[in-house]
């Protein structure tokens, strides 16, 4: 049972300098332990803000906070150079240890800290604010304009764009949104965007809503045109003439008589929906359907041969088994008639030897479902007698397969999930981009286990959480893609049964949010 959801904001001062023309672009990476294991796992990774030492960051960390556990936060800081999600090819801008009880407990769960790390320089500071969320499940959908905004630009007008910030406990103020920029206009109309109302004013609906209003500029140094204040309360109050604002700089005020504003901000509209969870499609009747591909390509090694990934020893399931037992005794849970498809790619099959890139495991192609994970395991430990280990690995002919599955059924009564457990040598990456980007449309995720010691490069590549999957131009609109390495999970001997629960968890996370993607973007409502 998690206890109290945490919610970590992210500023640094006086970072290093380490770019020769501009300022640093800083990105906070936070890295977490799991508890009793010494090794840091990344967690999440802020934004990049471009020219600044002195960076808000606005992505959030949200965590579990467990009162009775010690947990170990680590904060790496990079300037970020290139497009690489590679962190090596980054330059580092100091770290900071700390526990997340270490910030909850600070007074105003606020804790500032040296950056260390880096011999002989002193790296600046990191504030790292801890807020409880509270369970408001709303989303609020706001669209601004503004008129006659001051002209800050030598040349043309201003490019205007708003940050808004909630106010804390103390009077302070946490950041939680930031508008696009509107180029060369006085008279912006920015894009509505939607906001969890939590983040606006954490459920108190008459909390100080700060808005900044700034003229961007390349350099970092976005000139400040005014400010206003609101609240969610007034803000709810849609449109209306208690929804203009004078956006005011306290300076010009002090120093001009006859200072009126510098423009003003209108709101155009507000809407706000409950935000649907994954357990409201589930009990509504969401089917989630679990479909198992297994790489059968030689470069897994000769299955008779103990250093083999597929060598069935009579004495401890292999690699590929493990990985299929730890996420399918949690998915099963979810798939009412225990019927799993599973497919086989990269053999040669009976009975003239073909090589096949989607046979089924069961060696019934009508019907290649096996009852439950057992069923599973059985029918893979039975080809694995019965068919060469070959090659090219293909993926995209097991995720095509999966697609047309999916395609059939679009109004959210179902949600596909393809499992291929693979060594991750994969030859068919333009072919599995395409499938992807294409699947992405449709209600499915994929799982890909790594097993072996390879470089997994082109699979964290498909996983697409640093930079999104594209084929030929076109980007995926969903991320679908979660890529683990087992060795990270492989703690032989009594605790292998624990690191399989951190392997099912670490697989399984982005499926609850994937499966509300697909139904957000399709406007499908859990029914009552």
């Amino acid at each position: 049972v998690p206890a109290t959801r945490v919610e970590l904001t992210v500023s640094c001062r006086q970072l290093l300098d380490r770019d020769t023309f501009s300022k640093s672009d800083p990105i906070c990476v936070l890295y977490t332990q799991r508890p009793g294991s010494h090794q840091w796992r990344e967690f999440g990774r802020t934004e990049v803000i471009d020219n600044s030492l002195n960076p808000d960051f606005l992505h959030k960390f949200v965590l579990d906070y467990c009162f009775e556990e010690r947990q170990n936060l680590r904060f790496d800081l990079y300037d970020v150079d290139s497009k690489s999600p590679d962190l090596s090819k980054h330059d580092f801008l100091g770290q900071a240890f700390c526990t997340l009880g270490e910030i909850v407990g600070s007074a105003g769960s606020r804790l500032e800290k040296p950056l260390t790390g880096i011999p002989g320089k002193k790296c600046g500071t990191i504030i790292l604010l801890a807020e409880e969320l509270g369970n408001c499940r709303d989303v609020a959908t706001l669209q601004f304009c503004a008129n006659k905004l001051d002209k800050k630009d030598f040349f043309g007008k201003s490019d205007p764009f708003m940050v808004f910030y909630r106010s804390n406990e103390d009077g302070t103020f946490t950041i939680c949104h930031k508008t696009e920029v509107v180029r060369n206009t006085l008279n912006p109309i920015w894009a509505a965007f939607a906001i969890p109302v939590r983040a606006l004013c954490n459920g108190d609906h008459d909390r100080a809503i700060k808005v900044e209003v700034y003229d961007w500029d390349r350099d970092g140094s976005h000139d400040f045109i005014g400010e206003f204040i609101t609240s969610y309360r007034e803000l709810a109050r849609g449109q209306s003439h208690f929804n203009v604002y004078e956006v005011v700089n306290p300076r010009k005020k002090m120093k001009k008589k006859k200072y009126q504003n510098s423009g003003t901000v209108t709101l155009l509209s507000f809407a706000v929906e409950a935000e649907h969870t994954f357990l409201d499609y589930i009990r509504g009747g969401t089917q989630l359907n679990f479909t198992v591909a297994i790489d059968f390509t030689a470069s897994n090694g000769n299955p008779s041969q103990p250093t083999s990934l597929h060598y069935l020893s009579p004495f401890q399931l292999n690699a590929y088994s493990l990985a299929l037992r730890a996420v399918g005794d949690i998915i099963q849970d979810y798939d009412s008639d225990k019927m799993f498809p599973a497919l086989g790619f990269g053999a040669k099959v009976p009975p003239d030897g073909h090589v096949s890139h989607e046979f089924p495991l069961n060696g019934d192609a009508s019907n290649p479902a096996c009852h439950g994970i057992a069923g599973v395991l059985e029918a893979y430990q039975r080809s694995l007698r019965h068919v060469q280990l070959y090659g090219p690995t293909n993926f995209a002919p097991v995720v095509n397969h999966v697609a047309r599955s999916a395609a059939t059924v679009l109004d959210g009564s179902q949600y596909f999930v393809l499992l291929i457990i693979t060594d991750g040598v994969i030859s068919d990456m333009a072919q599995t981009k395409e499938a992807i980007v294409n699947a992405a449309k449709l209600p499915m995720s994929i799982i890909i286990v790594g097993v072996g010691q390879a470089e997994f490069d082109a699979m964290v590549e498909l996983d697409g959480d640093d930079i999104r999957i594209s084929s030929r131009g076109k980007v995926a609109e969903r991320d679908i893609v979660q890529f683990v390495p087992f060795r990270d999970y492989m703690m032989g001997g009594p605790g292998a049964g624990l690191s399989m629960a951190g392997l099912a968890r670490e697989v399984l996370a982005e499926i609850p949010d994937q499966l509300l993607s697909y139904m957000k973007a399709r406007g499908i409502k859990p029914p009552p």
